[in-house]
């Protein structure tokens, strides 16, 4: 699979030993399923010559991943078909993530916008569908052309699809990305690896402390930090909460675009339930920002078990008449079997992940093929699909809340003892006790907390199953208190790609129940 593909800006970078001398990096990172192994590969661009062959060939996935790169960074993918800003409207200048590109707009001249440029802005707005390949069914025809979004309901978020219609079926779609982009990866390489967390939750919005996972085991491999026992237990307890909260919008959402009003409601209550163990644990409900380089905030609090055990004991029979009133439902079934259907190969060639890429008969949970923070402790299985089509992934998600229920339990009666933050000086905030000896130890604590750790050079990366798919950060430190290359590898951002792919030949309802269960959220796409 390709996993990602992006670059990083050289030219003000200090450590880089062991590497060619570059202006500019492309980096592919491939990922074996049959290894279960990575290979990342890097090519040094000079600044005069920004030019690498396309590999859609190879990958259809890297479409939107060299338009990206493209995007941000100003490298041309020689016999891309269709190379054009996707982040960013038609009409920016400049390249955002190159370091020369202001990161502020208190950096930038003060915005204007007179009436010609209004003209210009409206007309690069406009869609040409030849531009985008689309074709005349036969000579004496014109295109029937409907836009969904990007603001409708049925497209969970600021999301555009242009389709092309033949009647009510789908002849080809367009989708249209970047109406939420607001240069999440830019801002990582501006805040401290501290101050970084709370913008992370923001990613993968449903998640919550799940986006702050794959960020600080990131931070810690680059800093050499082991974290106690009882952290990672405490982690594993909390993600899996959000993965409740996420997976519970989704059945009930997905339920309600296929035509069941009343699930939504249900699950929405069961969900703000989650949010009062979440905010009784960490102060804060849907972005609570609660983990930490090297631990988490605080402890747990007092009766937090007893909370959890209530909520167990009320929500497994929840998740029974659940799989009666939706699930189960047969007009669900009849609009989602046998539509959006794609093959184990198919989704590989698209960089599909968690239960999407699970729906297809593909056993494959980050979970157990490569534990991280002490999930090879618990016992759990994968629920698995066999035909890859809506139906499935709903089916996977629902299956995937019980044993979310299994892991929280184990985490109640089995919840080890010792500190919440690891006893090492780049936990961030540092040690309280570590202030009062002396002045230097004074002046250290004040630093720690204002300018954050200085991480080690090098580069981490870490991917994490995540509530949507495989999240991942890749982390390049220079030695400073910054990190220098910030990337953020999204599941919604590949799932997304696939929509041409499963709708044409289908009616537009049918549409609306393939992006339900895509199970998508338009920060994680457009960060």
């Amino acid at each position: 699979m390709l996993y990602d593909l992006t670059a990083i800006d050289e030219r003000t970078r200090r450590h880089r030993q062991g590497q060619p001398a570059a202006d500019f990096t492309v980096v592919y990172h491939l990922l074996s399923f049959e290894r279960n192994a990575d290979l990342r590969i890097k090519v040094a661009l000079a600044e005069g010559d920004l030019k690498l062959p396309t590999i859609v060939d190879l990958w259809p996935a890297a479409n939107w991943y060299e338009r990206e790169v493209w995007d941000l960074f100003g490298i041309v993918f020689e016999g891309h078909p269709h190379l054009r800003r996707i982040l960013l409207p038609p009409t920016w200048q400049g390249h955002p993530l190159r370091k020369e590109h202001p990161a502020r707009a208190t950096d930038m001249p003060g915005f204007e916008q007179p009436p010609a440029r209004v003209d210009a802005e409206q007309q690069a707005m406009l869609f040409d569908p030849a531009d985008w390949g689309m074709k005349r069914e036969a000579d004496g025809t014109d295109f029937m052309i409907l836009n969904l979004g990007p603001n409708h309901p049925s497209v969970h978020g600021v999301f555009r699809i242009v389709l092309q219609l033949d009647g009510e079926t789908i002849v080809d779609a367009v989708p249209e990305i970047g109406f939420h982009h607001r240069g999440a990866e830019k801002m990582g390489e501006r805040q401290s690896w501290h101050t970084f967390i709370p913008y992370t939750d923001r990613i993968d919005y449903l998640g919550g402390v799940m986006n702050n996972l794959p960020y600080v085991l990131t931070v810690e491999q680059l800093a050499g930090i082991e974290v106690p026992d009882r952290v990672k237990v405490i982690r594993v307890m909390m993600a899996e909460f959000f993965r409740l909260a996420s997976h519970l919008v989704f059945y009930g959402t997905f339920a309600q675009d296929v035509g069941a009003l009343s699930p939504v409601f249900f699950m929405f209550t069961d969900r703000e339930r989650v949010f009062d163990i979440v905010e009784a644990v960490c102060g804060g409900r849907m972005h609570p920002s609660w983990y930490r380089i090297g631990g988490v905030a605080q402890d747990l609090p007092r009766g937090w078990d007893a909370m959890v055990r209530d909520f167990l004991t009320y929500f497994v029979p929840r998740l029974d008449e659940y799989d009666h009133i939706a699930i189960g439902n047969r007009i669900l079934k009849r609009r989602t079997r046998d539509v959006g259907v794609y093959s184990v190969d198919e989704a590989i060639d698209w960089g599909v992940t968690g239960a999407n890429l699970r729906a297809c008969g593909f056993e494959w949970d980050f979970r157990k093929a490569r534990p991280y923070s002490g999930y090879e402790q618990f016992e759990f299985d994968i629920p698995v699909g066999r035909h890859g089509d809506a139906f499935d992934r709903a089916w996977v998600r629902a299956e995937e809340m019980r044993q979310s229920v299994r892991i929280i339990q184990q985490c109640v009666d089995h919840m080890p003892a010792g500190p919440y933050k690891a006893d090492h000086p780049l936990t961030t905030p540092p040690l309280k006790r570590h202030t009062m000896h002396d002045i230097e130890t004074l002046i250290d604590h004040f630093l720690g907390v204002s300018w954050g750790p200085v991480i080690p050079a090098g580069e981490g990366h870490v991917v994490i199953e995540a509530t949507k798919g495989a999240n991942g950060y890749y982390l390049v430190s220079d030695g400073d208190t910054m990190s220098y290359r910030t990337r953020i590898r999204t599941p919604s951002f590949a799932h997304l790609q696939t929509i041409p792919l499963l709708c044409r030949g289908l009616m537009v309802p049918d549409l609306i129940a393939i992006l339900g269960s895509l199970d998508f959220v338009m920060a994680d796409v457009d960060r």
